[in-house]
């Protein structure tokens, strides 16, 4: 599927659910962040994705502080190099290809907790 398919099958919530894995998630967040930046990504993502898991029966599964820092991680990283397409991304960095990449930044506790699920936190010094 080319970006451009793929994004749209994310933005109007027409992907199926075994096709929405980590990476397809970390794909839109990339598609997305190249497209309109970090800040005006955020609110198309957020709102794609939870559509998504309402689709899919599993509202529950949407985590907006788990979502909003991988956005950032995968921010951080095209800031290195904006002109990099998907596959050199992949490649380059496969840590963020990793569901626990976040444990470099937050406790378990924290993310488990009930705000982090419904409002975004920063991370706490560990």
């Amino acid at each position: 599927m080319t970006d451009d398919t793929f994004l749209r099958a994310f933005e109007t919530g027409h992907l199926a659910e075994e096709d929405f894995d980590h990476t397809a998630h970390v794909r839109a967040g990339f598609l997305l962040i190249r497209q309109l930046g970090f800040a005006r990504a955020v609110p198309p993502y957020c709102a794609a994705l939870q559509a998504l898991t309402r689709r899919f029966g599993v509202p529950e599964k949407y985590h907006e502080t788990i979502t909003i820092a991988f956005l950032a991680l995968i921010s951080e990283r095209l800031g290195d190099n904006p002109n990099i397409d998907w596959q050199g991304f992949q490649q380059n960095n496969p840590d963020i290809f990793q569901k626990d990449a976040l444990k470099a930044y937050y406790s378990s506790a924290q993310l488990a907790s009930p705000a982090a699920r419904t409002m975004f936190q920063l991370p706490r010094p560990q």
